[in-house]
């Protein structure tokens, strides 16, 4: 009788400690239906799709792409089949806006002079020996800077090798070789043999069509497709806008950790991984068909420049130019524009705007550098001044002042967030206050 009361009561306990688990499991199947709903929710609040996911993992919201400006960066391309020899033949400025998914590649021409007297200039002053004299990007970006007049502030150094794998990782890349590439160089063992055509290319091949300049009888790009080097940068920004277009595939996203040990290796930046977290995840959409390519304008010469041939850039050219590919691209210049709320703002162009800047930086010369900076683009600085100092630099709308007109100014800085403070007596159309976060 004792046995069968024990076995009984082991029986209760049994199903008890079944019911709590039961209960523990419902409560966890509870938390995850909901967990995976508010991430699902999350995801299509910051758009939905492969884009959506990867902002949301991130810790992404709704408004975080909204406050992200204009990406730029200095792109260093650095042939190492010489040994002590680091030449940058491939020089491009790249800028990515995720807001309006367009992008730009400026070629520099290797041989762009970055000296000031052009009749004592020498090899050593050409664009592309300055890295390999100092090994300091940072060198080569402020030429570039000061060339272009633009704030960069990144730079990623990229060897041959890094190439050469990227390419082989993601399985080959497509693309049409413009004409037929026939060129051996035993000093380099350099060799270069590709047909023309569409075709898969591998790496070796992505390397030969990226090196040549001409074949070895001496003919090279025909005149109308840019000839010398100015068909061989123009080789190079499309299969670069290629390569953009092939590894962001969706499907690539499983060789990310090989990407990433290939970026380890033969790649050098100064790009935060903060700053790179933020525009990944829209990156992923972007389309090649947004992309403008240009090159700087200037000419080739060895006239007055101590029998050196070098590149002399056109000042007022390369002015107009970076006007247009980054500073008047996403705005239309109309005279009237609606809003949402169904009203007119009649400050839809540039030069109608008075701009009041205010340096909060607490680095007095950061305020002459915006200034530059914006009259640069087009603008009109009306005040200057100084406030207390902030962490985060702000543009404020003070006169319903058309959303594309101030992400541009947001571009052009590099920094700041956008704001609305609406006040009909203000003297001035926008207020910009100048952060510690603004680079000069």
């Amino acid at each position: 009788m004792g046995n069968k009361q024990t076995n009984n009561k082991k029986k209760k306990k049994k199903k008890a400690k079944m019911k709590t688990w039961k209960k523990v499991l419902f409560v966890i199947f509870i938390i995850l239906v909901i967990a995976i709903g508010m991430f699902i929710y999350r995801v299509q609040k910051n758009g939905g799709g492969v884009s959506g996911m990867l902002a949301t993992v991130v810790g992404h919201d709704e408004n975080t792409k909204k406050n992200l400006g204009e990406f730029r960066v200095l792109l260093l391309g650095i042939s190492t089949d010489q040994e002590g020899v680091d030449l940058t033949d491939t020089i491009m400025v790249a800028s990515y806006n995720p807001n309006t998914q367009k992008a730009t590649l400026l070629s520099i021409p290797r041989d762009t002079y970055t000296g000031k007297t052009p009749a004592r200039a020498t090899a050593y002053e050409k664009i592309n020996a300055l890295y390999n004299i100092s090994h300091r990007p940072d060198e080569t970006l402020k030429k570039v800077n000061d060339i272009t007049g633009l704030n960069i502030q990144y730079y990623v150094v990229i060897k041959t090798e890094a190439l050469i794998k990227l390419v082989d990782v993601i399985g080959g890349v497509t693309f049409n070789v413009p004409i037929k590439m026939d060129y051996d160089d035993l000093g380099q063992d350099l060799h270069i043999h590709l047909e023309p055509g569409e075709q898969l290319l591998d790496g070796d091949k992505a390397e030969q069509l990226v090196r040549f300049r001409h074949n070895n009888n001496n003919t090279t790009y025909p005149v109308e497709y840019g000839d010398n080097d100015t068909g061989r940068m123009r080789t190079q920004r499309e299969f670069i806008m290629q390569v953009i277009k092939q590894t962001a595939q969706p499907s690539n996203i499983f060789k990310l950790g090989d990407i990433l040990d290939i970026a380890e290796e033969y790649v050098e930046t100064n790009i935060d991984f903060d700053v790179a977290k933020d525009y990944i995840p829209y990156i992923v959409e972007f389309n090649t068909d947004n992309m403008l390519t240009a090159v700087l304008p200037g000419r080739n010469t060895n006239e007055n420049s101590n029998g050196a041939w070098v590149f002399l850039h056109d000042e007022k050219e390369t002015e107009k130019l970076i006007q247009e590919l980054f500073y008047d691209r996403d705005i239309e210049e109309t005279e009237e524009d609606e809003t949402e709320d169904g009203t007119t703002s009649t400050n839809s162009n540039k030069e109608s705007i008075s701009i009041e800047v205010l340096n909060g930086s607490g680095i007095s010369n950061k305020l002459q550098k915006v200034v530059d900076q914006l009259k640069g683009a087009g603008y009109k600085v009306t005040r200057t001044g100084s406030t207390t100092t902030t962490a985060k630099t702000t543009i404020v709308n003070k006169k319903n002042v058309k959303e594309t007109l101030l992400k541009n100014m947001q571009n052009v800085l590099g920094a700041g967030t956008i704001s609305n403070s609406e006040s009909s007596s203000s003297k001035v159309d926008v207020t910009i206050i100048i952060g510690k976060d603004f680079e000069n």
